[in-house]
C-alpha cells in the first residue's frame, strides 16, 4: 500500500471539496493490492455490504501474538477506497490492537461519518466487524 494512514489524513485535510475527497478515495481504491481471482469467493465475501466486498485474512503467528494481514476488494470504486482505508487502519497489526481500534474517530476526522450514505456506512461497519471477528478467531487459536 502506497499511502499510510497519516498521509491519507493529511491529504484529506488538503482537499476542501467533497467531490475531490471522493475522487481521492477512488484513487486510493485503485492502489489496493490485487486479490487473486480465487480469493473472490463466498468465504471471503463480507455480508451486510450493498456492494460486493471481499476480505482475505492472513495470520502471521511467528512472533507470538498473531498479526493479521488483509487483502480486500470491491466491485464499487468508492467502496474500494473505503476498503483501502480499512487496510491502512488494520492490516499488519496485532490481533489485540485490531480488536481495540475503533474506526469511528478516523471516519469523524475525515468527515466520512457525515458524507457516506447509510448503506455505505453499514457496509463499513460490516467490514470492521469481519476484521475484528477474524482477529478474535486468530487470538482464540493462538
Amino acid at each position: 500500500m502506497a499511502a499510510t494512514l497519516n498521509e491519507i489524513i493529511e491529504n484529506f485535510d488538503l482537499l476542501d471539496d467533497w467531490d475531490d475527497r471522493y475522487r481521492y478515495l477512488i484513487e486510493l481504491g485503485r492502489e489496493l493490492a490485487p486479490m487473486p481471482d480465487s480469493a473472490h469467493n463466498e468465504d471471503n465475501k463480507v455480508r451486510g455490504c450493498a456492494s460486493q466486498v471481499w476480505l482475505e485474512t492472513h495470520v502471521d503467528q511467528s512472533g507470538g501474538e498473531p498479526v493479521l494481514h488483509f487483502l480486500g476488494d470491491s466491485d464499487a470504486h468508492i467502496v474500494r477506497g473505503l476498503v483501502y482505508l480499512m487496510m491502512a487502519l488494520y492490516s499488519g497489526h496485532p490481533a489485540r490492537e485490531i480488536i481495540a481500534t475503533d474506526a469511528q474517530p478516523l471516519f469523524a476526522k475525515l468527515g466520512l461519518d457525515a458524507h457516506l450514505t447509510p448503506q455505505r456506512s453499514n457496509g463499513v461497519r460490516s467490514m470492521i466487524e469481519r476484521i475484528k471477528a477474524d482477529a478474535r478467531a486468530a487470538l482464540a487459536s493462538a
